[in-house]
């Protein structure tokens, strides 16, 4: 609490730090009700641009259902902290397969290590800055599928457990490890189909999953820790970048664009990371904080073949990351 009381005053802390279960729900619902919508919208009126909105909405709230998860993984989605875990777990990290029991400690450790050895995130970081034709690379691998399909290559393996075992053993391997997010998917797949509308499932479901999300969530990643200017301030180890309303939509869903704020109260639900922004800033303290005007602002630092320092890429080494 010491580096708390640093920043906020005990009544700041108390507000600040106030969960709620009907925020929570709301969140849940609001970002399944965008995902619905751009689904019903392209159903309605199909055509190039309702496709590719849907794309990008629904990718865009894929990853909004991945921040929603973090928020859980932080207890910080309900205030009860059962709910916190099943809402976490079956509306938010199983439909994008990811686990949220596996994710808790990894996540954490990076909140105890922020850009020193022990952060399991600093390979994350660590490939920045680049050259602007490697990160079109990366854009291009992103958007055509090909990130997506050795991500969860690689998922797929590890959760078949070792490669001489029966097929058998595999196989039921695979379901122990994979059956939530296996279930939370056959469950949107068959009501897509009840529906009459099974196809929805591969073209506005996986189709987002294996390209705009992917794309936005390296966004996330660069623009959270790269090229920050110092890895052992906490106020400029991380970045909040400021996000408009289309941003926000696309791009950085659930106040995710504040995550110098989060680094610093880990106790404040994402809602209520904007509120902690402005304490921070009419405490004086912005010009100590590592911000950007947006997006397009991180991308070009992440590609500036500098870092925030003078150094270049090559001295990286000397930085302590």
């Amino acid at each position: 609490m010491s580096r708390i009381g640093e920043f906020l005053t005990l009544e700041q802390t108390r507000r600040l730090g106030a969960k709620s279960n009907l925020v929570g729900w709301l969140l849940v619902l609001h970002a399944w009700a965008l995902i619905a919508g751009s689904m019903a919208l392209f159903v309605w009126w199909p055509n190039p641009f309702t496709f590719l909105l849907g794309v990008m909405v629904i990718g865009g709230r894929q990853l909004g259902l991945a921040i929603l998860m973090h928020d859980a993984a932080h207890g910080l989605l309900f205030a009860d902290r059962r709910l916190n875990d099943r809402v976490g777990s079956w509306f938010c990290a199983f439909p994008v397969f990811t686990s949220l029991a596996l994710y808790r400690p990894y996540h954490l450790q990076h909140h105890r290590f922020t850009q020193q050895a022990g952060d399991p995130d600093l390979g994350l970081s660590q490939a920045f800055p680049t050259s602007r034709t490697s990160l079109r690379r990366k854009i291009v691998r992103d958007l055509t599928g090909q990130t997506a399909f050795l991500r969860r290559g690689e998922q797929i393996r590890r959760a078949l457990g070792p490669a001489d075992a029966p097929l058998a053993s595999q196989v039921g391997t695979l379901w122990a490890r994979e059956k939530g997010s296996l279930v939370a998917n056959l469950v949107l797949f068959a009501g897509l189909s009840a529906a009459g509308y099974w196809w929805l499932y591969p073209v506005m479901w996986l189709l987002p999953l294996a390209t705009w999300y992917q794309l936005v969530s390296r966004i996330r990643n660069i623009a959270e820790h790269a090229v920050v200017p110092d890895n052992d301030d906490p106020l400029r180890n991380t970045r909040t970048t400021y996000a408009n309303p289309l941003m926000q939509l696309l791009v950085a869903p659930y106040w995710v664009n504040y995550h110098l704020e989060h680094h610093l109260f880990l106790f404040v639900p994402c809602w209520r990371l904007p509120q902690a922004h402005r304490a921070l800033l009419e405490a004086g303290r912005g010009p100590s904080m590592e911000l950007k005007p947006g997006y397009l602002a991180v991308l070009k630092a992440a590609t500036s073949g500098a870092l925030p320092n003078g150094r270049g890429r090559g001295e990286r080494g000397a930085q302590h990351i």
